[in-house]
């Protein structure tokens, strides 16, 4: 998110696209044959980007991570994010550019979503600073933000029902907060603290906090002081099942904007959203690498 709160980023390089349709009409079988680096801009000029792509566009090393024509890639204590796509309709364009991500210190923790393992989040860097340079106006921008990743061995619908995750800036470095509710009736409720040099806490949970509903009527919540009504301060990304937003919250008297994300995944198992996804998430099967 830049500074000023006017612009957010978001990308996520999958490699099984759990959202793609493609994918899960494929049976799931072969992730690497799904593929994607999601590109979503939000702010005056926004786009979004979410091209599932076959096995021949995909190229990975340990420190890099190459899906058709944009690329994630460790330099030094950097993440570089080499951007060229092209967004989804109704507002079709190309988006190039580059985002570097500078973490202030790069994390160990790791939190199972289930007893089993099969769900991991991996909160690598949840402090960081951003540099966004893209090729449209009003583009060029610095802010703060974070590189996490989610592992799993099931598809999210298969073990949860619903969700909420975020992630909010504190005087000392981060918080962020996991909430679940999994199929089998049990539930999930984590929050951690992360200072600068990625030293983590466990911290104890503020309460639970209802918000106004999505623009689709997702349910949404996050915590917050005792009487605190978060709110949302900039729509991002609003989906059926999904929503991603700028909130803001209070955390022990202070009060902070941050990235909030809520998932329905009972709407989600609904076979009729498929084919409206596949409008979003188109499908370009073959690709091929410029020698060199």
């Amino acid at each position: 998110m830049s500074d000023d709160g006017a612009r957010a980023i978001s990308i996520i390089g999958f490699i099984g696209s759990v959202f793609s349709p493609w994918y899960r009409w494929s049976g799931r079988k072969c992730p690497q044959n799904h593929v994607c680096i999601n590109v979503a801009t939000y702010g005056r000029g926004g786009r979004f980007t979410m091209t599932d792509r076959g096995t021949s566009a995909l190229r990975q090393t340990a420190s890099r991570l190459e899906v058709g024509p944009s690329m994630m890639r460790w330099e030094g204590d950097r993440l570089i994010v080499d951007i060229d796509e092209v967004s989804s309709p109704p507002l079709i364009s190309r988006i190039r550019g580059q985002v570097r991500v500078i973490p202030t210190a790069v994390t160990s923790v790791e939190l199972p979503l289930k007893a089993d393992q099969s769900h991991i989040w991996r909160p690598f860097a949840p402090v960081a600073r951003i540099e966004v340079e893209i090729d449209r106006p009003g583009w060029n921008w610095r802010g703060h933000g974070y590189f996490d990743a989610n592992f799993g061995t099931r598809a999210l619908e298969e073990d949860f029902s619903y969700w909420t995750w975020g992630r909010f800036p504190t005087p000392d470095g981060a918080a962020c907060f996991y909430d679940a509710e999994r199929l089998d009736g049990s539930t999930l409720a984590a929050g951690f603290s992360f200072d600068e040099d990625g030293n983590a806490s466990v911290i104890a949970l503020p309460p639970k906090a209802r918000m106004a509903r999505s623009l689709w009527a997702v349910a949404r919540e996050t915590r917050a002081d005792a009487g605190y009504r978060p709110r949302q301060v900039k729509p991002m990304l609003d989906a059926p099942f999904y929503t991603r937003a700028a909130v803001r919250t209070q955390l022990g008297g202070v009060e902070t904007v941050g990235v909030h994300e809520a998932l329905d995944l009972r709407r989600f198992r609904n076979p009729l959203l498929k084919p409206m996804l596949a409008v979003r998430v188109p499908r370009r099967r073959g690709w091929t690498f410029a020698p060199g």
